[in-house]
């Protein structure tokens, strides 16, 4: 199973980031456990610099921006 952190305020950028990747996830077949990071010092200790950000298995593989679906599959596969 992969687990998913979205890294944000809980802003509607984020919401959307999060569901964007239960979306993507669905789509591809693959268990995953997606939550939100709201709390601030864990945004900055995961070296977050803008939100809405993205980590899967413990990599951060975006920051800023509401990423595609298809960029959210690429992430998903690779």
């Amino acid at each position: 199973m992969k687990e998913i952190i979205v890294y944000g305020s809980g802003c509607a950028n984020c919401d959307k980031t999060e569901q964007i990747m239960k979306a993507a996830a669905e789509k591809l077949g693959i268990e995953a456990n997606v939550r939100k990071e709201t709390d601030y010092a864990k945004i900055a200790m995961a070296g977050v610099v803008r939100t809405p950000a993205v980590a899967i298995d413990g990599k951060l593989v975006h920051s800023g921006g509401v990423p595609d679906l298809e960029k959210a599959e690429a992430w998903l596969a690779g």
